[in-house]
């Protein structure tokens, strides 16, 4: 350890002949970084590849690293094209603002201060994190495999209407087609969504009353086929009503969607018959600690 010398992001920017901006665009796709209150903050991971914190007898606290860090260069790695919203948009005959309002309902980005962050789902599809050089406001920009991604693209038809049979036929097909048939939606919500057991009728009652965006049996943004019970886009929060605990198949079924939640890092909200009477009490609570209040 002694033998390492740490330099600042400016310096290390210097050795590596580019601009400190382009360094601190390469620092935020490799997660070495985040940005918070306009400053940059350093993560565990940029500790792990010899992000240090100094501090400067007139200037502060700054981030140094080791002077031959290697970074991983999602930016410009063989000659990759990345291409940003307005580029996107464009292909789509749709406008830049609705392309990052569907990428973040399906939760590859999310609103900052001003502009748009990408989160670790949007990162392992093909998203880099960038930064205006004017202004300082960050962006998205994403590899060519966003205009084949199937989570994106069945959004994207369901926002233009072009959305009916081949995304029923996906419904029908999927692991959870025999729980469709065996439980159909024949009990009509408040809100005028149709769902398959009194429990749901009643969650989905209490969000429609809290004034509570939701959405039922919405898709994962993932590429297995599995739809949660609500989704509230405000948060990027899951619900699952879990009824049935006797019944080994269902019981099978249950562990196979907390797997996929999990691995996936989704938010996550469980419920269950006696929480269903209790809401008042349970989900006011649990939805405060992923940041929606209600009442």
């Amino acid at each position: 350890m002694s033998n390492i010398k740490y330099i600042s992001t400016t310096a290390l920017a210097k050795k590596m002949s580019m601009s400190k901006n382009e360094l601190d665009e390469l620092l935020l796709a490799a997660k070495y970084i985040v940005k918070e209150d306009n400053s940059y903050k350093l993560t565990e991971l940029g500790v792990k590849n010899s992000g240090v914190i100094k501090r400067h007898a007139k200037f502060g606290e700054y981030i140094a690293w080791d002077e031959n860090i290697v970074i991983p260069n999602k930016l410009i790695t063989q000659g990759k094209e990345f291409f940003s919203s307005t580029k996107i948009a464009s292909q789509f005959n749709l406008s830049a603002r609705k392309v990052n309002l569907i990428l973040s309902e399906i939760g590859f980005i999310e609103k900052y201060l001003k502009g748009w962050t990408v989160t670790v789902l949007g990162s392992k599809n093909g998203g880099i994190q960038k930064e205006n050089s004017k202004n300082g406001i960050p962006y998205v920009e994403w590899d060519e495999t966003i205009f084949t991604n199937s989570t994106f693209l069945s959004i994207l038809e369901e926002v233009k209407g072009e959305a009916g049979e081949s995304t029923q036929k996906k419904i029908d097909d999927s692991k959870e087609s025999n729980f469709r048939e065996k439980f159909q939606a024949k009990l009509r919500a408040t809100d005028g969504h149709m769902v398959r057991s009194k429990a749901e009728m009643l969650i989905d009652n209490w969000l429609y009353m809290a004034e509570i965006v939701h959405a039922y049996e919405r898709k994962l943004p993932i590429e297995e086929e599995v739809y949660c019970d609500f989704y509230i886009p405000t948060g990027k929060i899951y619900i699952e009503f879990w009824g049935m605990e006797n019944d080994p198949k269902y019981a099978k079924r249950k562990a196979e969607k907390k797997e996929i939640y999990k691995k996936y890092g989704f938010k996550l909200i469980e419920l269950t018959d006696d929480d269903v009477y209790n809401l008042d009490d349970i989900l006011p609570k649990m939805l405060l600690k992923f940041g929606v209040q209600t009442y």
